[in-house]
C-alpha cells in the first residue's frame, strides 16, 4: 500500500507541475503582456511600466513562473490589481463560501442518489425504477442555472421560505448561513444526484450478475441481504470515481450558480476577475481550484484501494 500511495504521489506532483506550466502560459504568455492587457490600449507607457513594477513582471518568463510558484509554496499568491489586497486574503474570504455550499451540495446529492440507485437496481424493470430512471433523465437534462430561477421563484418569491440571494456570513449564526446555501446546494446538487444514481443503478446491477451474488443467494441470504452485505460494497468503485468528480466540479464549477444567486464564493471571484482584467487573482485562484481537483483525484485513486486490494498491485 505504500508503495502505491508513493506512486501516486509523484503523480501528483507531476501534474500539479504541468497544470502550474499550462495556466501560467495562457495567463501570462498567450496574451502577450499582462500588464497592457490589464490597463487596456489606452493606457500610456508609464502607467504600464509602473504596473509591471508592482506586479513583478519586469524579469524573464522562468524567473517570473519560478517566482509565481515559489511564492504558491509560501502562501503568497499575489496582489489585486483590482482589489489592492493580497489574493490570499481575498481566497480565503471566498472559500468560506464555496466550501460549505459544495460539501452541502455533495451531501445532498450523496444522500439522495445512492439509496436512489440501490432502489431502483433492486426492482429492475419495474415501476420504481422506471420512475427513478425517468426523473433522473430531467434531472440530467434541465440546466442548473434554469433550474436555480425555479427554486427561486417557487420556494424564496413565492413561498418566502429561503432567501433568493446574498449571504449573511457565519458570523450572523450557523442556521442563516446554511439558509442562503440551501437553494445554491440543492441547484447544484439534483443534476449531479441524478448522474450519480444512474450510474449506482448500473453499477450495482452488473454486480448483482456476478458468482458470488449468486453463491451468497445460494447460501440463503435474501436478495435484500445480499445487496446490502456484498453488492453494494463492490459497486462503490464506479461510485466513487463519480463523487470525486462531482466534487472537482461542485468547487470549480459553481461560477453560474454562485451569480445567480449573488454568493461571493471563489467562482464568483473568478468571474469578477476575468471581467475586471485581473489576471494576477484569475491566475492564482484557478491553479488553486485545479490543484483541488488534482488532490481529490488522488484521494479518489487512494480510496480505490482500500475498497479493492487488487487495485494496490497492478498487473
Amino acid at each position: 500500500m505504500l508503495r502505491f500511495v508513493l506512486l501516486r504521489l509523484g503523480s501528483l506532483g507531476l501534474s500539479l507541475v504541468v497544470a502550474s506550466l499550462v495556466i501560467f502560459t495562457v495567463v501570462q504568455v498567450i496574451p502577450g503582456d499582462p500588464a497592457t492587457f490589464m490597463m487596456g490600449l489606452n493606457a500610456t507607457p508609464e502607467a504600464v511600466e509602473a504596473l509591471r513594477k508592482v506586479l513583478g513582471l519586469t524579469g524573464s518568463l522562468p524567473w517570473r513562473y519560478l517566482h509565481w510558484v515559489a511564492g504558491l509554496l509560501a502562501g503568497d499568491l499575489g496582489t489585486s490589481y483590482t482589489y489592492r489586497v493580497p489574493v490570499a486574503g481575498l481566497v480565503l474570504e471566498r472559500v468560506q463560501v464555496s466550501l460549505p455550499l459544495t460539501a452541502y451540495a455533495l451531501v445532498l446529492s450523496t444522500a439522495l442518489a445512492l439509496p436512489a440507485g440501490v432502489l431502483a437496481a433492486a426492482r429492475r424493470g419495474r415501476a420504481a425504477d422506471v420512475t427513478i430512471m425517468g426523473v433522473t433523465q430531467f434531472g440530467i437534462a434541465v440546466p442548473n442555472f434554469w433550474f436555480a430561477m425555479l427554486l427561486v421563484l417557487l420556494f424564496a418569491l413565492r413561498l418566502h421560505w429561503l432567501p433568493a440571494g446574498g449571504f449573511p456570513g457565519w458570523k450572523a449564526g450557523l442556521w442563516p448561513g446554511l439558509r442562503a446555501l440551501t437553494l445554491p446546494a440543492v441547484a447544484l446538487a439534483l443534476p449531479q444526484a441524478a448522474i450519480l444514481a444512474r450510474v449506482m443503478r448500473s453499477a450495482l446491477i452488473d454486480t448483482l450478475g456476478q458468482d458470488f451474488i449468486r453463491t451468497a443467494r445460494a447460501k440463503g441470504l435474501s436478495q435484500g441481504q445480499a445487496v446490502r452485505r456484498h453488492a453494494v460494497r463492490n459497486a462503490l468503485i464506479p461510485v466513487l470515481t463519480i463523487l470525486g468528480l462531482q466534487f472537482s466540479f461542485l468547487l470549480a464549477g459553481a461560477i453560474i450558480i454562485e451569480n445567480v444567486f449573488y454568493l461571493p464564493g471563489l467562482g464568483r471571484l473568478i468571474f469578477q476577475g476575468i471581467t475586471q482584467r485581473d489576471l494576477i487573482v484569475v491566475q492564482s485562484v484557478v491553479m488553486l481550484l485545479v490543484a483541488a481537483v488534482i488532490v481529490v483525484n488522488f484521494t479518489v485513486e487512494v480510496a480505490y484501494a482500500l475498497i479493492d486490494p487488487r487495485l494496490r498491485h497492478p498487473a
